[in-house]
């Protein structure tokens, strides 16, 4: 059975799922009561997005209530893990956040815990149980929907490695290295850089795992028109967008998430549900 603890997040459809009922008492505190009846019910799947501290509160609750019932086999689906930017020490005082949360979810002993696109290798060494979930069919589920001719970009050398593998599943396209620098004390962003010489007005797909506040995305997307790219596209596959699509619009033609994180209703952004990655 499945335990939707975000209902609009039902990755793997609706059948048989299990009814709860979820509030917050007035001192703040998560709660869940579950309602389905569990008798003889050995394994249930808990799907769920992170987007507050609470969230976790509520999935540590949902997972006691389920080994009180007798579950004895839980996997855990959590698309976007929390934290995982802050996967490194940059600056004294600061903590491992990913690690924190990593050791939060290890200590209810999942017997699997599916992660999509980790911002890196850190979160999938940490987290026991670990079962990835790569981002090949979101991209070719996008470039299917765009010009043949198209040019994959990395924005830096972080989303290197994986954009590579990408463009290796999907056999098609070019792939164009771009780069960054970042003040790790104020987290500005200076120096978009864009190797190649000329793109001839081909259309450029930016893929990276995360859009925060999008500065990446800007800045790239100037230096891009620079070096005479096409039509602009940008794939992320957990989309935050903490300051909305004014500017982003702007730049690029369509901006392509997943619902990993929340779900989005915006004329220039299309989302694609994991529902229909996970299907495949």
């Amino acid at each position: 059975m499945i335990l939707n603890l975000d209902t609009e997040f039902t990755p793997y459809g609706t059948e048989n799922t299990i009814t709860y009922k979820a509030f917050t008492f007035s001192g703040g505190e998560p709660h869940i009561k579950i309602i389905s009846v569990l008798e003889n019910v050995e394994e249930v799947i808990i799907t769920h997005r992170i987007q507050s501290f609470n969230d976790i509160g509520m999935l540590l609750l949902a997972t006691d209530a389920l080994r009180n019932m007798g579950v004895r086999k839980l996997h855990l689906v959590l698309p976007y893990f929390p934290a995982a930017r802050q996967d490194r020490l940059m600056v004294t005082g600061e903590p491992l956040s990913v690690k924190v949360y990593a050791n939060v979810i290890n200590s209810q002993n999942y017997d699997s815990v599916s992660i999509f696109d980790p911002h890196s290798e850190v979160t999938p060494a940490l987290l026991n149980n670990c079962k990835v979930i790569d981002n090949y069919k979101f991209i070719e589920s996008i470039t299917q929907q765009l010009s043949k001719d198209l040019i994959l970009i990395s924005p830096d050398g972080g989303a290197l490695k994986k954009i590579y593998k990408a463009a290796a599943y999907l056999q098609e396209y070019q792939v164009v290295e771009g780069s960054k620098s970042r003040d790790v004390k104020t987290g500005a962003l200076t120096g978009f850089k864009v190797y190649t010489d000329d793109l001839q007005g081909k259309d450029c797909l930016i893929v990276d795992d995360i859009c925060d506040g999008g500065g990446t995305f800007l800045g790239l997307a100037k230096e891009l028109k620079v070096k005479n790219a096409g039509n602009l596209y940008l794939a992320v596959s957990h989309g935050i967008f903490s300051r909305g699509f004014e500017e982003l619009e702007k730049v690029f033609t369509k901006i392509f998430t997943t619902d990993s994180f929340k779900t989005i209703e915006h004329k220039s952004c299309v989302q694609i549900k994991l529902k229909e990655i996970l299907k495949e």
